[in-house]
């Protein structure tokens, strides 16, 4: 499973690319605005210095919601970059728009996704990814893992390459089951990811090593 970190933030991304296990970044317009990036110019010029950090895809989003608009935004986005993955919603006028992505070799991310027909919509269109919201799922009191299943199936079943990310990932359960039932792709704050490195027999065990050593070294 590829993780992705879902940020703005430039030392997060650093962060999590020295950490060796960093194999993308997603981001929005909220996470930009969280660390004070405005303005079209200074947005874009913070999607390329993303892009100078990672070796993997960084999926832009487009503020536009009609077709036009997207094509506009998506086409500016890609040229922006080569790892530059263009992110539209999971509208009408996006899944038009993903199609005519997929047919000018644009990889896109259909983002704000809760069902199984809108992935299986993105997945027809030809999407390179497609971004179910579990944990927003989850806070509506609906589970966004079976939603990952169900996704996992249809798309195994008719051999879809589109890669499911699971988004909105919240904690480090949320990975470890997402790994389980064959999500593609992750992205989610650093914390859940270096939430995966932590356990107390981890930390008593290392305590003890060190002990013993210092008894016989000193």
């Amino acid at each position: 499973m590829k993780f992705f970190i879902d940020t703005a933030n430039l030392d997060q991304i650093k962060e999590a690319q020295e950490l060796g296990v960093l194999d993308g970044v997603t981001t929005n317009p909220s996470l930009m605005a969280k660390e004070g990036i405005t303005g079209r110019n200074n947005i874009l010029k913070h999607y390329v210095d993303i892009c100078n950090i990672v070796d993997g895809d960084v999926s832009a989003e487009v503020i536009a919601t009609d077709f036009e608009g997207m094509i506009k935004e998506g086409e500016e986005l890609a040229e922006l970059h080569e790892q530059i993955v263009v992110k539209i919603p999971m509208t009408k006028d996006g899944v038009k728009a993903a199609k005519y992505f997929s047919d000018k070799g644009i990889k896109t991310n259909v983002t704000l996704v809760f069902s199984v027909g809108q992935a299986l919509l993105a997945a027809k269109a030809g999407a390179s990814y497609v971004s179910p919201f579990i944990g927003r799922l989850d806070d509506i009191s609906t589970d966004g893992l079976t939603l990952i299943e169900d996704i996992r199936l249809i798309y195994d079943n008719y051999g879809f390459e589109t890669e499911i990310l699971a988004a909105s990932v919240r904690h480090t359960m949320h990975i470890v089951n997402c790994a389980k039932i064959g999500a593609d792709v992750m992205t989610g704050p650093l914390s859940a990811i270096t939430g995966l490195l932590k356990h107390p027999l981890t930390d008593s065990g290392l305590a003890q090593f060190i002990a013993d050593y210092e008894k016989g070294n000193k």
